[in-house]
């Protein structure tokens, strides 16, 4: 895995094998921040990385000057190692991890977010349950966006604010706009 642009742009990092996480591809990652850097400054979002495994996106975020990243993971290992990642590239004031279930927290949370990413395991069945949660909590900011990967053989969640969906390879990202 690598990061693809900004300030740490080609550092590489591997994971341990006791990561279980199933990382976002360089090439559909590189597609993604295209996509985002023409609708936003990623420097003035608050971001939420749900499903965070092993923290590549929000380490790609960090990267590209988001101070303000939120980034949810309950498994421990994968929590551990993104801690690392942040020692080691010193983000200590821009990513804060928080080892705990998303539906958990999603349920408990009332902080707003410009940008909102959700990778879930592709096995999850609930998992188009989270769009639906975020609107109902109205977790984003006027304009914000929710991106949602997902296999692409799976149709994304009728949902009033869905935009569109992008297919890279095995993965898709759907968008979901909060209107201004």
């Amino acid at each position: 895995m690598r990061i693809i642009g900004g300030k740490f742009r080609s550092k590489r990092f591997k994971a341990p094998n006791t990561i279980t996480a199933r990382p976002t591809t360089d090439f559909a990652k590189e597609a993604l921040f295209n996509i985002l850097n023409n609708s936003y400054h990623i420097e003035d979002l608050i971001v939420l990385d749900l499903f965070a495994g092993i923290g590549s996106i929000s380490l790609e975020f960090a990267s590209r000057g988001a101070e303000d990243i939120t980034v949810i993971e309950k498994d421990k290992r994968h929590i551990k190692f993104i801690n690392k990642m942040v020692e080691e590239l010193d983000l200590f004031d821009s990513i804060h991890t928080i080892q705990l279930d998303v539906f958990k927290y999603l349920k408990t949370c009332s902080r707003k977010f410009n940008m909102i990413f959700a990778d879930p395991p592709y096995s999850m069945e609930s998992g188009f349950e989270i769009p639906n949660l975020i609107f109902e909590k109205e977790l984003l900011l006027p304009g914000g966006m929710l991106v949602y990967e997902h296999h692409k053989h799976v149709i994304p969640a009728d949902n009033e604010y869905f935009v569109e969906t992008r297919n890279y390879g095995n993965l898709s990202f759907s968008f979901y706009e909060m209107p201004e």
